[in-house]
Order: structure tokens, then C-alpha cells, then sequence
């Protein structure tokens, strides 16, 4: 089986399950838009945004070092498992102790509205986030095992199990109490509403209390950590003092870029909040955080392709001809990015009814942001490319350039946002995304042929890239989303991507094969 083969073997297994896992949990955005106003489904996408920044922290980049210490003590794997899944045990312990230590002031920090309410948003995500933090290094053990199909199924169970219990939450047991059903009585004794919420009439209920949606993810995610059992019963809290040394070296540099690398998708989301009047920063938060779901689709391209290539780059680079399938693999990559972009803007007056609303204003103020989407989804092509120039600094053990990168992406995110938000809010984010991820790829690229050069095919890349945004310009705004003609020129683009690339792909197949 050639390499290529393999590599696309495994991404698709873990794409499939990325798609699926995403998918079912797409589904719960319109669940969320119907039950919940915008100001209310910005607290949801508020807390998210800092659960994801906090998630790179807790990590500690010990993911990535565990398959570059895997690769570097190919004849100590116990070694490596068990330092990588200490500091994250540590890191983990500090944390929960700490957010219950100053919960009170957390809250204080983040919502605009204080109360005992946020306050058990906080401890949600404590539990929620140790529990996911202490998944990090057993879910790396299944990948580094070639194990895609458990760590697939594993991933859906989780989201199964959080949308069951989502929807058993705000919607089923609401129903139950709404319509005197069956237990009615006893539900609408426990059943939490949200502050400050009235009914809209008499045959309605206040606002379902959104801190269901936490509980939920909280159990899915004790469930994750069982399922997990097999991995974590081969770990052992044996620190080797020399190890974890320079593990920590190696680390701490992916740490910091992982961290600019989550501000700059997440800390625009919590400068809404800060930046906008009272009111108006959780309204454009909501509206923010439910179209940037229709990219969804996007965004598990780059999470597939990442959690296939990271072990696959580094299990291939002592290969001869590493550094032409790592060209190969990027042709491939962006080709299949700019196709799903096209996809997605020509049907986004389809997809934008996952975002309804639960009556015509509130559809209104959801759809209203449908204009981001085109940016955002020429974004996650530049963010995935940078992930796969990113291979370069940690084959060559020279991690502070990724920190250097994400560093000035970080500071691009920061500083833009904080002049341009409170005139153009989530527009102004989107388009300062865009162009963090840009320079980020740029800089990675220039870095990288200077230290690590890989024989990119840049000229046919940016043609590409250059069709795709032209084209979902031209179909966004200039046929005003038609949706015929849209698909016309989608299936055109990819008959002709088929034509062109027909040739190459049965020669890279021919050429690619195992040393084995």
C-alpha cells in the first residue's frame, strides 16, 4: 500500500468521524437558535471561546511532544507516555482547584449580568475542561497506535451522548411540562429557567435555563473518560526528572503557539462581550457564534487533516522522500479545501435555515451575519495550510518559530480587534481572522524554506486559492447567492479541477509506495 494510501486511509477514518461527530452536533444549532434569544446564545458561544483557549493551556502542547518523543525513543515508549500524561495530570489538578477557589470572581470577569447562575456556568466548565484535559494524552496513545477506528467511535459516542441529553434537557422535558404530559407536575418542579425570564404566553415556559447544554457536555464527557479506561490503565505517574526536562523545552514553545493560535480564533468572541455596549456585545456575540457554525464543515476539514497528519508526518520523516509526499499531501489538501469553500458559499441559503431563529425577527438578526461566512471559510484554507507548514519546526526540533508565528498572529488578533470592533463588531473579527491566518501561513512558509525546505508546488496553490475566493465572491455577491447558476459553476470548478489534477494523481499513486 503506498504511503499516500495510508495517509489518506486514516484521515479519511478520522474525517469520517470528525464529519459525523460534527454533524450531530451541528444539529443542535438550530435546536439552540429556537429555544434560546441571540443575547443568551452568546453566554453559550462566550464560554466556549474561553473553554477553547483554556483547553491549549491545559494541554500544555504535550500532544505534539508525544509523538515527537515516540519518534525520538522509539525503545521507550512507556517513558514518554507516562511524563506526557503527568504534566498533564498537574496542569489539570492546579486548574479545577483554582477555578473553584475564585469561581465567584471568574464570573465577575466574564458576564455582563452577575448571579448565582454564571457562577454554575463556571463550575460546569471546570469539570468539563479537567476531564477533557485528561483525555489528551490517551486519545494521542490511540492515534500513535493506528487505531483511527476506536478513537472514531469513542469521539461519536461522546457527541451522541451530549446531544441526547441536550435535547432531553431544553426540549424533550420542557415539552413534557409545556402540554401536562405524563410526570408533568414533577418535572416543572425541578426544571431551571433562565433569570429574569417570563413566559411569552400562557402556553409557554420561560427560557430554558442554558446551563443544560454544560451539564450535558459534562456527561458526555465522563462518559469519554470511561470509555477511555483500556488507555488509561496503561499509565503509570513514574516522572524521569531528565525526560521531563526536555519534554518541558520542547513543549512549552507549542504551548504558547497553540495559545495564539486559540486567541486568534476565539479572542475576538470575548472583546464582542468587553468592546460593545451593554447588551448589544452578547446580541452580535449570538449572531457571531451561530453563522460561524455554517462553517462548520470547514473547520472538521482541518481537524481531520490534522489529526491524520500529525503522526503520519512523524512516523515518514526518516523516509527519503519525505519532503516531496509532504509537497504532494499540500496540493491535495488545498485542493479539496477550495472545492468544499465554493460548496459552501453557493449553498449557504440553504444551510442558513440551521440558523432560523424561532420567528422572523430573530431570523433576521441570525441571518444578517451570513456575510462573514465567505470570510471565514477563505480563513480556515490559510489556517489549514499553516498546520501543514507547521511540520517543519517540529521535525527540526525548532518549536519557537511556532511561537514566533502564532506570536505576531496573536498580536495582529489582539490589536486590530481592540480598534475595530466597537465600530464594525463581529465583521471587523472576522476579517482580522482572515488576515492573522494569512500572515501566519506566509511567515511559516518563508521560515520554513529557509530551515526545512519542501518542494511546495506554489504557483498551481495560489491559482487554486485565487479561483476560489473569485469564484465565492462572484457567487455571494454578484449573483446574490443563486442557487442553480451557484451550483453550475461548483460542478464546472470541480470537472475542471478533475481534468487538471487526473494525470498527476495516477502518477503519485504509481510513485509513492511502501519501503515495506
Amino acid at each position: 500500500m503506498s504511503t499516500l494510501k495510508k495517509f489518506a486511509g486514516q484521515t479519511l477514518i478520522y474525517g469520517l468521524s470528525s464529519v459525523i461527530a460534527r454533524l450531530l452536533s451541528f444539529v443542535l444549532t438550530p435546536v439552540y437558535v429556537k429555544v434560546y434569544q441571540p443575547a443568551t446564545f452568546g453566554i453559550f458561544t462566550s464560554l466556549y471561546s474561553a473553554a477553547a483557549i483554556l483547553n491549549a493551556v491545559l494541554a500544555l502542547g504535550m500532544e505534539t511532544t508525544f509523538f515527537r518523543y515516540l519518534q525520538k525513543h522509539e525503545g521507550d515508549k512507556r517513558a514518554v507516555l507516562n511524563n506526557t500524561f503527568f504534566f498533564t495530570l498537574i496542569t489539570s489538578g492546579v486548574f479545577l482547584l483554582g477555578t473553584i477557589l475564585f469561581a465567584n470572581d471568574i464570573s465577575t470577569f466574564l458576564f455582563e449580568e452577575k448571579g448565582p447562575e454564571r457562577v454554575a456556568y463556571i463550575y460546569l466548565f471546570a469539570f468539563i475542561l479537567t476531564l477533557d484535559a485528561l483525555a489528551v494524552i490517551p486519545f494521542a496513545l490511540i492515534r500513535a497506535n493506528e487505531r483511527p477506528m476506536r478513537y472514531g467511535v469513542i469521539k461519536l459516542v461522546n457527541i451522541a451522548v451530549m446531544v441526547t441529553f441536550t435535547l432531553l434537557f431544553i426540549v424533550i422535558l420542557p415539552y413534557i411540562a409545556k402540554n401536562n404530559l405524563v410526570g408533568a407536575d414533577w418535572i416543572s418542579g425541578w426544571l431551571k429557567f433562565q433569570e429574569n425570564s417570563v413566559p411569552v404566553s400562557a402556553n409557554t415556559l420561560p427560557e430554558i435555563w442554558v446551563g443544560y447544554a454544560f451539564l450535558a457536555n459534562l456527561i458526555a464527557s465522563v462518559v469519554t473518560l470511561i470509555l477511555l479506561i483500556p488507555e488509561l490503565s496503561q499509565l503509570q505517574i513514574r516522572p524521569n526528572k531528565k525526560l521531563m526536562k526536555s519534554m518541558l523545552w520542547y513543549s512549552l514553545p507549542i504551548l504558547i503557539a497553540n495559545l495564539s493560535f486559540i486567541i486568534n480564533e476565539h479572542l475576538d468572541k470575548v472583546f464582542l462581550l468587553k468592546l460593545l455596549p451593554e447588551g448589544i456585545g452578547e446580541r452580535d456575540l449570538g449572531i457571531y457564534g451561530a453563522c460561524s457554525k455554517i462553517a462548520v464543515f470547514l473547520s472538521i476539514a482541518v481537524q481531520a487533516f490534522r489529526l491524520g497528519a500529525e503522526p503520519f508526518f512523524f512516523s515518514h520523516a526518516k523516509n527519503p522522500n519525505a519532503r516531496t509526499t509532504y509537497a504532494v499531501i499540500m496540493d491535495y489538501f488545498i485542493i479539496l479545501m477550495c472545492v468544499a469553500v465554493v460548496g459552501l458559499v453557493v449553498n449557504i441559503d440553504i444551510l442558513k435555515y440551521f440558523i432560523e431563529g424561532k420567528n422572523l425577527e430573530e431570523q433576521a438578526l441570525y441571518w444578517s451575519g451570513l456575510k462573514i461566512v465567505p470570510i471565514l471559510s477563505l480563513g480556515y484554507i490559510f489556517l489549514g495550510i499553516y498546520m501543514n507548514l507547521s511540520i517543519w519546526y517540529k521535525l527540526s526540533d525548532q518549536t519557537r518559530f511556532g511561537l514566533y508565528i502564532s506570536g505576531i498572529g496573536a498580536m495582529i488578533t489582539i490589536f486590530l480587534n481592540l480598534i475595530y470592533i466597537p465600530e464594525y463588531s463581529y465583521v471587523a473579527s472576522a476579517w482580522i481572522t482572515l488576515l492573522a491566518y494569512f500572515v501566519m501561513m506566509v511567515l511559516s512558509y518563508l521560515l520554513g524554506q529557509k530551515n526545512y525546505p519542501i518542494p511546495y508546488h506554489i504557483k498551481k496553490n495560489i491559482c487554486y486559492i485565487g479561483a476560489a475566493a473569485l469564484l465565492s465572491y462572484f457567487c455571494f455577491y454578484v449573483l446574490n447567492r443563486d442557487l442553480i447558476i451557484g451550483n453550475v459553476i461548483l460542478l464546472t470548478f470541480i470537472v475542471a479541477t478533475i481534468f487538471i489534477e487526473k494525470k498527476n494523481f495516477i502518477n503519485q499513486i504509481s510513485k509513492n509506495r511502501d519501503d515495506s
